[in-house]
């Protein structure tokens, strides 16, 4: 089977286990949270992170060997703590915030939950940009990995304008200003898409499984929309996240079912 033929494979029965596990995190949250209240969560959002992660590497074990999956976890790791150690330190490329302490542990300020948050959407941001830029792939030859790296930062940093408010509201972290976009500075998501561009212009991830991974980056768009929206009294953010992520959503869906 060519690699093309194995990127477009339906999932196996292992991801789809992890797939169940993870959505029964994103249902139970707003349950736990209107029985126990906002104190749960940070836990809840943790979890949230560790069963979507397991999800994500077990998509990629679909075609790439361990040693492959554990070289780009621990690059991605490394970088993004990095990155995040220096934001919260000097404020650069994000603005002024501070983690709060309602996410443990922590080193150097910054919760060792949020490397892993990286690792955990990167690599469906990667399979986006991968699907859509699939037609012109050949065409566009040697800009075809700085092209993919400019278009996943961008489906990355769609992704955050959910997250962001979300998890401003809850506490886990504050901003030294507020901005405009429903509180958060614009130049949180400047400082967003060009870290994220930068880590996959340095990995340059290929060979992906790009179906699995779109499904992830897809119901994370469904799910972030409907809990901002109708459980946490964010229509606002919302809005902006639904049609910020489903731009992206559209576009790789129809490569998709164009090449099944």
């Amino acid at each position: 089977m060519s690699t093309l033929s194995r990127a477009f494979l339906k999932p196996n029965s292992a991801w789809k286990a992890a797939l169940i596990i993870w959505l029964s995190c994103l249902i139970a949250a707003p349950i736990s949270v209107w029985m126990i209240g906002e104190e749960s969560f940070p836990l809840l959002a943790s979890l949230g992170v560790l069963a979507q992660l397991t999800t994500v590497l077990l998509a990629l074990g679909i075609t790439w060997p361990a040693s492959q999956i554990a070289k780009i976890a621990v690059i991605v790791l490394f970088l993004s703590l990095g990155i995040e150690i220096l934001g919260a330190t000097s404020g650069i490329p994000f603005g002024s915030y501070t983690y709060t302490g309602q996410l443990q542990p922590q080193l150097a300020g910054v919760p060792l939950i949020i490397p892993l948050a990286w690792l955990m959407m990167l690599p469906p941001a990667w399979a986006i940009s991968a699907a859509i830029l699939h037609p012109a792939q050949k065409k566009l030859g040697k800009w075809y990995a700085p092209i993919l790296a400019v278009m996943a930062g961008l489906a990355f940093t769609a992704w955050d304008l959910y997250l962001d408010p979300q998890m401003t509201k809850f506490g886990l972290w504050s901003w030294e200003q507020a901005g405009g976009y429903f509180g958060i500075p614009w130049v949180n998501y400047l400082g967003w898409w060009l870290s994220s561009a930068f880590v996959t212009w340095l990995v340059r991830p290929n060979r992906l499984p790009i179906r699995p991974l779109v499904w992830v980056y897809t119901l994370t768009w469904a799910f972030q929309a409907i809990g901002l929206g109708l459980f946490w009294g964010q229509l606002g953010p919302a809005l902006a996240g639904f049609a910020g992520m489903g731009f992206f959503v559209g576009l790789s869906w129809n490569t998709i079912h164009r090449i099944a």
